[in-house]
Order: C-alpha cells, then sequence, then structure tokens
C-alpha cells in the first residue's frame, strides 16, 4: 500500500510541475515583451517534456508505458514533437521473479503446476507492462505458450488511473488543451482500452474470432486458447514456430521472399478493416511472426511457402457496417481525386467537432494531397517511399492544426497503419502502398457502379415516403401559421427590408413546391389507375414548375 501511495503521488507530482511549465512557457511568457522568442523554443520545450515523461514511464512501467503509446497515436490532440518523442515506447519491461508467478497459475488453474503442465520453463520469453509470457508442454506434450498478469497489476492499474483522474481535472483547466480535447472522453478511452487488455478470457475469444475470419486463408495462421487452461488472469495458447517479421536475414536465410510477406501482410490488414471490420490494432514486430512451410529450397531460391503468424489480441479494434461504408467513400475519394467526397466521409465517421465548417478542411486536404491528384495509378505506384512518408507528415500536421477528436477505433487503426507501413518498407523496400491499393480502389468502384440501382430505389423510396406524407405536412405548417403558432423575429431592424424580401421568395418557392407535390402525386395515382393521358398531363405540368423552382434566385 505504500509502495502505491508513493507511486501516486510521483505521477501527480510529474503531472504538476508539467501543468505548471505550460502555463509559464506556454500562456504567460509569450504575452511579455520577447514573445516571439520564447514561442520559437516551444517545439524544443515540448521534446523534452516529453522525454522526461518517456523515461519515468520506461521506470516506473504499468500503466504509463501504456500512456505512452495511447498518447504517441493522438496527432489529433498533441502536437507532433510529443508524439513523435513517444511514438518509440516499447512495452517492454524486466520481468518479475518466478515465485509469485507461479503462485498466480495455480491459484488460477486450482492445481500444483506439475499437474497442469508436463513441463514448464521458469524463465520468461517475453516481459511486458501488464503481463509475461512463457514457454510450457500441456499433459501428453503439445507446446504452448502462457501468458501470466502481472501479481496485483489491477491495484496497480487503479493506482496509477486515479492519479491520472486527478491530473486530468488540472489539465483541463489549460485552455489551449481543454479547447482540442475533450479530456474526461480520452482518459475513460484509455481506461476501457486498458481492462480489456487485462482481460484474457476476452483475449481467448478474439483470437477464436480472428481465427474464423481467416479459416479460407492458408497464409494466416492463429494460435487458438486451450479453455482447460485459460481464466481471466492466464491465458494458454497453442505454441507456433515461427521467424520475428522484422528478423529479414533469417526470412531470406528460409527462402522466404520478403516482398510476398509483405504483400501479404497488407492484404490481411484489408480483410480485417474494410471487410470484417475487426482488426489486429498492435501489429509491432514481437505480435507478427513469419512460420516457413515444408522443406528449405536451395540456397538463392526464394519461393519457400509461409504462413503469417498473429498473437496477442488484447487491443483490438471494431468497425461498424456504416463505418465501413463510409472508409469506402474516403478510398473511392481519394481514388478518384474528389476531395469533398472524401472530407465528408470523415465527417459521418465522426472526425470532427460538431459545427466543424468543413470548407477550410478540404482546402487544407487538397493542397496537402495536391502532388499526388495529377498522377496516374502507375504514376502513384512510382513514388519513392521517403515522399510518401513526408506527405504523411504533412497530414499529421495537418490533422493537429484541424477541430477534431478522433473515434478510439480510428486512432487504433491510424496507429495500425503507421506501424504497418514501417513493416511493410522495412520488408520491401519497394513496396508501395499505392500500388498495392489499386486493386481494392477498382474493386470499390466496381461495387459502387453494381449498386447505383438499388441506391437509387432507395432514394426514390425516400422521396415518395416524404411525398406522401408532404400534403399532410404542409397543412399542419400553414395551420400554424394561420393560429399565429409560428413567430419571426427580427433583431436588427437596418436588415428588415431584406429579410421581408427573402421570407417573400420563400414563401413563393413553399407554395410552389406544395404545388408541384401535389401534381406529382396525383399523377402517380392516375398512372397507376390506368389514367395515362390524364396523368402524363399533370405530370408535365409539375415538370413546369419545377423547372421555374430551379430557375427561381434562391436568395
Amino acid at each position: 500500500m505504500k509502495t502505491h501511495r508513493r507511486r501516486y503521488w510521483r505521477i501527480v507530482w510529474f503531472f504538476a510541475r508539467t501543468i505548471l511549465s505550460l502555463l509559464l512557457w506556454e500562456a504567460f511568457l509569450p504575452r511579455l515583451p520577447g514573445g516571439r522568442l520564447v514561442r520559437l523554443g516551444a517545439p524544443g520545450r515540448r521534446r523534452r517534456l516529453a522525454a522526461r515523461f518517456r523515461s519515468m514511464a520506461v521506470e516506473m512501467g504499468g500503466v504509463l508505458i501504456k500512456l505512452g503509446q495511447f498518447l504517441s497515436a493522438r496527432a489529433d490532440v498533441l502536437p507532433p514533437e510529443v508524439t513523435e518523442e513517444l511514438s518509440g515506447l516499447q512495452d517492454e519491461v524486466p520481468p518479475d521473479p518466478f515465485p509469485p508467478i507461479r503462485q498466480m497459475i495455480e491459484e488460477e488453474l486450482g492445481a500444483p503446476l506439475p499437474q497442469l503442465f508436463e513441463e514448464f520453463q521458469e524463465r520468461t520469453e517475453i516481459g511486458a507492462s501488464l503481463g509475461q509470457v512463457y514457454q510450457a508442454h500441456l499433459p501428453g506434450g503439445e507446446p504452448v505458450m502462457v501468458k501470466v498478469q502481472r501479481p496485483q497489476i489491477e491495484e496497480l492499474v487503479a493506482t496509477d488511473l486515479a492519479a491520472l483522474r486527478r491530473a486530468v481535472g488540472w489539465l483541463k483547466r489549460y485552455r489551449p488543451l481543454a479547447s482540442r480535447a475533450n479530456l474526461d472522453a480520452l482518459l475513460d478511452e484509455f481506461s476501457r482500452t486498458l481492462y480489456e487488455e487485462l482481460d484474457y478470457i476476452a483475449e481467448g475469444h478474439n483470437a477464436e474470432r480472428f481465427a474464423e475470419n481467416f479459416a479460407g486463408n492458408p497464409k494466416v495462421r492463429i494460435p487458438l486458447p486451450h479453455w482447460s487452461h485459460t481464466t481471466k488472469r492466464v491465458l494458454t495458447l497453442e505454441r507456433v514456430g515461427g521467424i520475428k517479421i522484422t528478423e529479414y536475414e533469417a526470412l531470406t536465410e528460409a527462402g522466404i521472399d520478403r516482398g510476398d510477406v509483405a504483400q501479404c501482410l497488407f492484404e490481411t490488414y484489408i480483410q480485417q478493416v474494410f471487410l470484417d471490420g475487426f482488426f489486429h490494432a498492435d501489429p509491432h514486430p514481437g505480435n507478427i511472426f513469419v512460420h516457413p512451410l515444408g522443406d528449405p529450397p536451395p540456397k538463392g531460391d526464394l519461393s519457400r511457402e509461409f504462413q503469417l503468424v498473429f498473437v496477442d489480441f488484447g487491443m483490438v479494434g471494431h468497425i461498424t457496417p456504416y463505418a465501413k461504408g463510409q472508409m469506402r467513400e474516403s478510398v473511392i475519394g481519394f481514388a478518384t481525386r474528389d476531395v469533398s467526397r472524401m472530407v465528408h466521409s470523415w465527417d459521418e465517421l465522426g472526425f470532427f467537432l460538431p459545427g466543424t465548417d468543413l470548407r477550410p478542411i478540404e482546402a487544407a486536404a487538397s493542397k496537402v494531397f495536391a502532388r499526388l491528384y495529377g498522377l496516374s495509378m502507375k504514376e502513384l505506384a512510382e513514388i519513392d517511399y521517403r515522399q510518401f512518408s513526408d506527405l504523411m507528415i504533412e497530414f499529421r500536421d495537418l490533422i493537429f492544426q484541424m477541430p477534431l477528436q478522433l473515434p478510439q477505433d480510428f486512432i487504433f487503426m491510424g496507429r495500425m497503419l503507421g506501424i504497418l507501413s514501417g513493416l511493410a518498407t522495412g520488408l520491401d523496400p519497394d513496396f508501395n502502398i499505392f500500388a498495392s491499393a489499386e486493386p481494392v480502389a477498382r474493386e470499390f468502384l466496381a461495387a459502387e457502379e453494381g449498386e447505383w440501382a438499388e441506391r437509387l430505389l432507395n432514394e426514390l423510396q425516400s422521396m415518395g415516403a416524404l411525398l406522401w406524407r408532404l400534403p399532410r405536412l404542409t397543412e399542419e405548417t400553414m395551420l400554424t401559421l394561420s393560429r399565429g403558432g409560428l413567430e419571426v423575429r427580427i433583431t436588427q431592424s437596418q436588415e428588415l427590408e431584406r429579410l421581408v424580401g427573402r421570407l417573400e421568395r420563400g414563401m413563393d418557392r413553399l407554395l410552389r413546391g406544395v404545388v408541384l407535390a401535389g401534381l406529382v402525386l396525383t399523377g402517380a395515382l392516375l398512372l397507376t389507375g390506368g389514367q395515362e393521358k390524364l396523368a402524363w398531363a399533370f405530370l408535365a405540368l409539375a415538370g413546369l414548375i419545377g423547372i421555374s423552382l430551379l430557375l427561381s434566385p434562391r436568395n
């Protein structure tokens, strides 16, 4: 308890000093004479502040490492120099001694360790902030991996989150940051994600769902849980041998084409995001392996088959069917150089704060992507990775300047794409995301062309329902007007004449619209009843009124 109390106050004191530093250097000193020089030094100060947090996180472990990783992906809230400094924070800490780990395994699984496992290696393979992974063999000899939570990790998480909750209460008073983000919501998102990672039963079910999604793909393998040896705090999985995806020389020596691995990795994430709506949100090198199949080929032959092995499903992202549709809209907008369509899809996905004016965002996005829009897909495929990386940095800076706060699943996706891009180009320096994305964009465009009739029918049905209700709605509106239930208040008398003119023209358009709706509805009913000549007369008259509406001034 005493240790937890010291930890709590150390975290609180760090954030208290941080807030005082922000108030001094970001709010007070820039307003004094010479404030321009203070502002010029802001990026360096922010980077040093992030570096101090990173050092503390590495030393203390626990929630702070997860917090650093969480914040490194928040380009919508934090400046680039902070996210860059935190991006290299790895979830690797010294392992705990084995005796308390053994005690937890035996308490959770309800038997002595020798009865549970035929063999158990006490030396951990992986030491992470929340848990540790060990190699073992089940009775009968099957090799498995056993993931065990660190002792007292739940109490540690509660302590750290309480300290962060107090710090957020202070940070909300720092207006430049509070105006950019809902800090309480961010902390709630982080807490939810953290507790999801502590539930190993949920992680086991996530692994089963991934295995089901890729059941028809021989290139992907997901280790499945052994439920007899799994609880909320202990997870036992199949052990699949493999080469770490960043061990490039080992892949080549095994006869595996690294370019094929990069393409396969990219395609698996396309399926996860755009088809399944359920994706592995933490694809760092320690969570993806390449399992060689068959016998090694002759030296220099890179035709050996392989499987991608994904592990650690504690952090996953979910994409709803509607969100998948809007993401497809974004891809089509990018592929067709339609920035307005792309930005509108972002708005539908909830990226922007309520009431945001999208026009400056469209203009800024157009400027960022201008260098790409004049190029063919073939030319896009020839873009150097460094150019693409520079473009993404510029786009990240744009995100920070805009009034948005991304939903957590899309933050996961952005982080995942950043890691994935680095892995793919590390495997194959010639890998090009545009060339790989072209077939996907073409499929989306083809699907859109194939669905136009269905979409048109849906729109017509909606319009028909609206037309059917329009006479009743218009009657109710007129009745409200006649009773004096609709009031128009003019607060600026100098604009009275202009407002009255607009109201008169609006009423004229409304009345013509009501007549138009009535004519269309009557014509449709007559057409259904077999009175074709009379029906077409009504519809022709409706067409003339419709043209007059289109040609009449709106303002």
